[in-house]
């Protein structure tokens, strides 16, 4: 605390002695001047850890001073002191960028606090979440040695995001590293869960199940289009719910958040089936026999999403809606503008749904360009990007034009994505699809530990191309690789972010209801 210089700038400074002498007890080095420019001078030639600044000196005023300090050291934490509370004096100090500020006459006491506050936080913050993380962690821990339902393995995940947010915020590089070997635990024992009741779920012989991307719509949704407000349903495509988190503080200014809830996706978590499930509100061997026309399967190069509005019209005759409603799919910047444009519309709608692919371009573009892996290699930088994307898109205006309408918005995904390390050697023939998180052919050949096996694709209600055709899912962080050319397949793909498996972070997926404030 030594090393902790202090420039404080009083014009009666004189009077302060007893205060400065107080802070040098304490370790704390104080540079006292008494006037604005002196100030500006000493902030120029040498460096200071934090600026004391009173509002009204002869001269140069603190305001006039706290402008100049800024364009020199935009960074430098400067704590004005006033005798006045007025607004103006307080929105102007604000408004330059002021750390803090403290009302005249100060204490020693109040001095001392504002600089733990602001110079010592971090530590006094990392020592807080690690103790509050250590005390979670047993009962984390005890949670996973219990049989939990779906409904408590959705908390545990949220606990889960919220310490994964908490501790890459808050705390040092050891804690993060014991977090992330629970959460890889937490991932093994749930990818056992869904090994254990998916099917069962899926055939009627477990009936504690949690709404999945075919009954969302009806359960969720659909009740909304009876209260006789307009509903607005924002689906982001691949949006994990860590990511719904980091762009929620966004949301909450503009809205009541009235459900801040989740669902399951299916299986694969991959677009062509969980989204066309969300819209038509049946499985994929459903689509297939009723709507074969619409239904692409995994070796056709059709377009397997070019049929949502279709399904979306289908199964709101199925439920009895006779409702007019928007469909937008916007895949690049020009068509979110237009969506903005379009948006003062959709209160002509009963029903108007926006899918927004940026996350899904966003976590596919990692893959195959540089600059995009540098910018989102780790969890942290990938919700980072997500929320600087949200902050200055198109979505975010449309949602904002929407925040003093008499309108329901729902914001959800179809799937999330999850961050892939450890490769798992697979072998089919040339027929069989090419992500790397599931894989449907004959004569598959792979590592049993790695993956989810539905033998009979009729039994998870998927689709069989073959007689012979099986569907494994990797689980928690693994993805699949062919033995040639292995070494190469492995280093492109290791340490990205993919989807279509089995993880917390794919399947539990974030749903929430929105209202006017």
């Amino acid at each position: 605390m030594s090393n902790i210089q202090i420039l404080w700038a009083d014009d009666e400074i004189d009077l302060l002695t007893p205060h400065q002498l107080f802070l040098k007890a304490k370790g704390y080095d104080v540079t006292p001047v008494n006037n604005g420019a002196s100030a500006i001078e000493l902030v120029q030639k040498e460096n200071f850890d934090i600026v004391f600044l009173d509002e009204n000196m002869p001269g140069l005023t603190g305001l006039e001073t706290l402008v100049k300090i800024k364009q020199h050291k935009p960074h430098l934490p400067v704590v004005m002191i006033t005798k006045s509370e007025e607004e103006n004096i307080m929105e102007d100090a604000i408004g330059a960028k002021i750390t803090d500020y403290l009302i005249k006459p100060v204490n020693p006491t109040q001095l001392l606090l504002c600089l733990k506050k602001h110079l010592d936080g971090k530590r006094i913050l990392e020592e807080k979440t690690t103790r509050n993380y250590m005390q979670d962690f047993r009962a984390i821990g005890m949670s996973l040695s219990d049989k939990m339902d779906h409904s408590e393995w959705a908390t545990l995940y949220k606990k889960l995001v919220y310490w994964d947010i908490e501790i890459h915020n808050n705390a040092d590089s050891n804690m993060s590293e014991v977090f992330y070997n629970q959460k890889t635990e937490a991932n093994n024992q749930f990818f056992k869960f869904i090994e254990k009741n998916y099917l069962p779920w899926l055939n009627g012989t477990n009936q504690n199940k949690p709404d999945m991307s075919h009954t969302v719509f009806k359960n969720r949704i659909a009740p909304l289009l009876d209260k006789g407000e307009p509903v607005v349903v924002f689906m982001i495509d691949n949006l994990r719910l860590d990511q719904w988190q980091v762009i929620a503080p966004y949301i909450n200014e503009l809205f009541n958040i009235d459900i801040d809830s989740h669902y399951y996706s299916i299986l694969p978590t991959a677009t062509q089936y969980a989204r066309n499930a969300f819209f038509s509100g049946l499985m994929p061997s459903e689509m297939e026999k009723k709507y074969p026309t619409w239904w692409v399967n995994d070796e056709s190069e059709d377009a397997k999403n070019g049929h949502e509005s279709d399904f979306l019209n289908e199964q709101l005759k199925r439920l009895g809606k006779n409702t007019k409603y928007n469909y937008t799919k916007v895949t690049n910047i020009d068509a979110g503008k237009r969506m903005v444009d379009n948006i003062k519309h959709y209160k002509d709608y009963a029903l108007s749904v926006v899918v927004y692919n940026f996350v899904d371009m966003l976590s596919h573009a990692r893959t195959d360009m540089e600059i995009i892996r540098e910018l989102a290699d780790n969890e942290v930088s990938y919700r980072s990007v997500t929320k600087s994307w949200f902050e200055h898109s198109p979505l975010f205006e449309a949602i904002k034009y929407l925040a003093d309408k008499n309108v329901k918005v729902v914001i959800t995904t179809d799937h999330g994505t999850v961050h892939v390390k450890e490769p798992s050697k697979i072998v089919g023939d040339r027929n069989v699809n090419t992500n790397l998180r599931y894989k449907q052919g004959k004569a598959l050949a792979y590592e049993s530990k790695d993956v989810f096996l539905i033998k009979n694709p009729a039994e998870g209600f998927l689709p069989r191309q073959h007689p012979s055709s099986c569907f494994v899912f990797a689980k928690t962080n693994c993805f699949f690789a062919y033995p040639n050319n292995y070494a190469h397949y492995v280093n492109y793909y290791r340490n990205t972010f993919q989807h279509g498996g089995v993880s917390l972070e794919e399947i539990i997926i974030p749903f929430v209801v929105l209202s006017k404030k």
